[in-house]
């Protein structure tokens, strides 16, 4: 017998399949992290990018390092400010601040259609 299988929604992302390749960088998923999670430890934030802690650790200081992100102590744990002023670094996207990608990211970046 043939089998067969109903069309699938083409703007559905893939049921199982994995993932080899994203369109931000891991930096950009600790910053996404970081903004919306900013007493976030970074046990947590490296389970929800996907890498190691280590490896976290190593993107929060290259961040730090470039101005994007702030760390500061409260208590027991860190506290990390985001520079929305910061450029981005590629030079396609160097006219774009920080800011731009964050409200893409959130949904507020979306483009108005409503002709104002």
């Amino acid at each position: 017998m043939l089998s067969v299988t109903p069309p699938r929604n083409r703007n559905a992302p893939p049921e199982a399949a994995p993932v080899r390749w994203t369109f931000l960088s891991n930096h950009g998923h600790v910053l996404l992290y970081l903004s919306q999670n900013p007493e976030a430890r970074l046990r947590d934030v490296a389970e929800a990018v996907g890498v190691t802690e280590r490896a976290v650790q190593k993107i929060v200081a290259d961040l730090e390092q470039a101005g994007y992100l702030e760390r500061s102590r409260e208590g027991r744990r860190n506290h990390y400010a985001i520079d929305p002023e910061r450029p981005l670094r590629h030079p396609i996207e160097s006219h774009q601040a920080v800011r731009a990608l964050l409200a893409l990211m959130k949904g507020r970046g979306k483009s108005d259609t409503s002709g104002r």
